[in-house]
């Protein structure tokens, strides 16, 4: 008989961490397409993989007493960090220690998702049990190695090099990201944002402004806020530094032999361009990977990219909250915003962060993007501005899609406007943004609903 403990229901706690409860998923979404492939697990050997009915009939485990069946949450008014108990759950029970197919095919699902219509997508999937058996192989054989990438610009908001991986490449991206992102993200700060499944824009805005209330008392009392940014960070970050820390959170020989070669792949030897030289030229030589030394910088636009950066500034997050001891600090990418009462007091942090970025991680702040400013003027962090008793979306953004829905081709007014209208919706005080561009759908031809939160497709 199985005996399942029954947690008590606490009202402060908000949802489990991001790597409980996909388990179910993984599991289903790879033995379907065995299934109706036919393909068998050639490396298959993890509890819960196919078995035959006789193995079935005997438990494959034997639950053993202390093991918690229930998930990690966050007090949604602390800044504590998220730990493993000296028991562990389920979910990184099910964290496999060798490579499986079934891994590889959940990583090809998860990577699908936002995907699915590019070039390299639909060339990997017109033959794709061929295409995932021979990837198994070579990962199976440690043969495996990246292909070429693609190389473009994007100018908005400022001209940025962005490095887009091979279909086949993003799929070992998150085999990879499956495998070990748990080890690190339990142990980051729950301030910790981006890059991290439910901890975006709108967790990192709803919890500064959760921190501002606090330090303010509920905006009865002054206080002050120091936001910093990192100077070049992408194309500054040491992969040597990074690599120690990765090193030691990852014994298995397979995960860290693959993450050893994704680390320190240098995608510029093998590099499709598809921007012509007078755009790739707007690009600043110091904020270019093409003109850094092979051990710095990695590609921005990759999976594995904004997940080694937040493993190498959880070596910041952990010293500002644990050495200096900030109370309410929230960090999203490379942006960080430090909240207190006395503005002295966040200039004599400022120096010590910038000592320790400087010291342990060879990275800079960049001091002109550095404010010290009360928090009753507002503070612009993760898209939104923030401010007593309101948000807003800040205006470079709300005037970027009203020009944008404005050219963009008549097919795709709906979709640009939804999106925007999704994001105007993050903020408390968008009602009169909102007005304006359901204005602008509806002269193009479009209907929007009452509550100006939906954009549908007019007439033909």
């Amino acid at each position: 008989m199985t005996v399942m403990a029954i947690m008590p229901v606490r009202n402060n706690l908000v949802a489990p961490l991001p790597h409980e409860g996909t388990a179910t998923r993984t599991t289903d979404t790879a033995s379907s397409v065995l299934v109706r492939s036919g393909a068998v697990s050639r490396l298959s050997n993890r509890p819960g993989d196919m078995i035959s009915a006789k193995e079935r009939s005997t438990p494959t485990t034997t639950p053993t007493p202390g093991f918690r069946t229930s998930t990690t949450a966050i007090r949604t008014t602390t800044t504590r960090t998220t730990t493993i108990g000296p028991a562990p759950s389920a979910d990184y029970q099910n964290s496999p220690a060798e490579l499986s197919f079934d891994a590889l095919v959940a990583a090809y699902y998860d990577c699908r998702r936002t995907k699915r219509t590019t070039a390299s997508a639909l060339v990997f999937e017109f033959d794709l049990e061929r295409n995932l058996i021979a990837l198994n192989d070579d990962l199976a054989g440690g043969t495996y190695r990246p292909g070429p990438s693609i190389c473009f610009v994007i100018t908005r908001p400022k001209p940025r090099e962005v490095w887009a991986a091979q279909f086949r490449d993003r799929i070992v991206h998150h085999l990879l990201y499956n495998a070990i992102g748990w080890r690190f993200e339990a142990a980051f700060i729950a301030d910790s944002c981006a890059c991290i499944p439910g901890r975006g824009t709108l967790y990192a805005a709803e919890r500064l402004e959760t921190k501002m209330r606090s330090i303010t008392q509920n905006w009865s009392r002054p206080a002050w806020y120091l936001k910093c940014d990192l100077a070049n960070f992408f194309v500054s970050i040491d992969k040597r530094i990074l690599w120690e820390r990765i090193a030691a959170r990852v014994p298995e020989s397979t995960w860290r032999d693959l993450a050893h070669l994704v680390l320190f792949h240098d995608p510029r030897a093998d590099v499709v361009l598809q921007s012509p030289p007078a755009l790739l030229a707007r690009i600043q030589p110091h904020k270019s990977l093409f003109t850094q030394p092979a051990h710095l910088g990695l590609p921005i636009g990759n999976l594995s990219s904004q997940f080694f950066a937040n493993v190498h500034l959880d070596t910041m997050d952990q010293y500002i909250k644990h050495v200096l001891k900030v109370r309410h600090y929230i960090r999203y990418v490379d942006d960080f915003v430090l909240l207190h009462e006395s503005p002295q007091q966040l200039n004599a942090w400022h120096a010590k962060i910038a000592a320790f970025l400087a010291r342990e991680l060879r990275l800079e702040l960049n001091e002109r993007k550095t404010v010290l400013q009360p928090v009753y003027r507002g503070v612009d962090f993760a898209g939104q501005v923030i401010k007593p008793w309101r948000s807003h979306i800040r205006r470079r953004t709300f005037n970027s899609a009203l020009q944008r829905v404005a050219v963009t081709d008549p097919a795709n007014v709906r979709t640009s406007a939804n999106s925007y209208f999704g994001l105007l919706r993050q903020a408390t005080a968008s009602h009169h943004d909102r007005a304006r561009l359901a204005n602008l759908v509806r002269r193009r031809g479009h209907a929007v609903d009452r509550a100006l939160t939906k954009c549908f497709k007019g007439k033909a």
